[in-house]
């Protein structure tokens, strides 16, 4: 059944986002080859925008040396062709405001900043934090709202406070809170991107910008198709594209391993740029690899 959907929500950094895994030589060090390599392929295969350095690029295990690094080398590949958001985000607001300046003179074209974390601030500092950080660089930011890691919510009013800031642009949600989520829309013109993957449609569906994706690591095409059917106006397509790929996504993101480690994987599996984790992330096991690429596979011949 086709329908008619209204225009897609502003897209600040555009649609359909990947929060790009961090390549590693074997040896461990950064592979700004291989982040080039990966990065040209995540945007010929229709990723609007790259997310780096975020939990999915490993940031808790780069150095800030190596984030700007990796910014300059996927400027470089990409061109003007993507948006680049530098995860910036520490529980330290000192920290993360030279962050965000290195990834301003790096060339990002946006901030993602998440929630202080294991501090639990309370909701007046975490708004002061992400204030400071917002006045400290001329780059558009997204407060990035994932509780189950940070410990600390950002909560909606806080998120309506915020948006009056004029470089406060977006959210990358990972609440789990639909009726949250509909009040920030409602009250904000706040762009709001679904950063679980199991999200993506139903979110979208409700008036959100588009996704940060861990899973179009390895699948960009097939996520991308979500959003363009659901344009298209064939919301039941959209739905099914959605549903094809919960397989992969409850491997990759829902079965004890972080996505850092199934995402590199698979890329691995498959030839691609990639490379080991950094302790205390430790690899997939055998039987785990299978197990993902044989849902990849059902998900790409689909």
């Amino acid at each position: 059944m086709t329908t008619t959907t209204s225009a897609p929500a502003a897209a600040p950094f555009g649609r359909a986002l990947c929060a790009m895994i961090t390549p590693f030589t074997e040896a461990g060090a950064l592979d700004l080859d291989g982040a080039q390599r990966l990065a040209d392929r995540l945007v010929s295969e229709g990723c609007d925008g790259l997310v780096l350095s975020g939990t999915t690029g490993e940031s808790p295990t780069t150095t800030d040396a190596e984030k700007a690094a990796l910014v300059r080398a996927v400027r470089e590949a990409v061109g003007d062709r993507a948006s680049i958001v530098a995860g910036v985000g520490t529980a330290d607001t000192r920290h993360t405001v030279e962050l965000a300046l290195e990834a301003e003179k790096a060339g990002a074209d946006g901030l993602l900043v998440v929630a202080p974390y294991y501090s639990r601030p309370p909701q007046d500092a975490v708004e002061a934090h992400f204030r400071e950080i917002a006045d400290a660089s001329g780059l558009p930011l997204a407060l990035y709202d994932i509780p189950g890691r940070t410990g600390t919510r950002i909560e909606p009013d806080t998120m309506i406070r915020l948006a009056e800031h004029p470089r406060i642009v977006a959210v990358k949600d990972c609440a789990y809170d639909l009726l949250g989520t509909q009040k920030v829309l409602a009250g904000t013109e706040l762009a709001y991107y679904a950063g679980c993957d199991e999200y993506v449609l139903a979110l979208y569906a409700i008036g959100a910008s588009g996704y940060i994706s861990t899973v179009a690591n390895v699948a960009p095409r097939q996520f991308r198709a979500i959003l363009d059917t659901f344009d298209a106006g064939d919301t039941a397509e959209a739905a099914r594209r959605q549903q094809r790929a919960v397989p992969l996504i409850e491997l990759m993101m829902s079965a004890g391993l972080p996505g850092a480690v199934t995402a590199k994987a698979v890329l691995g599996a498959l030839g691609l740029p990639a490379g080991p984790v950094r302790p205390p992330l430790r690899p997939a096991d055998p039987a785990r690899i299978d197990g993902l690429l044989a849902a990849y596979e059902r998900l790409v011949a689909a």
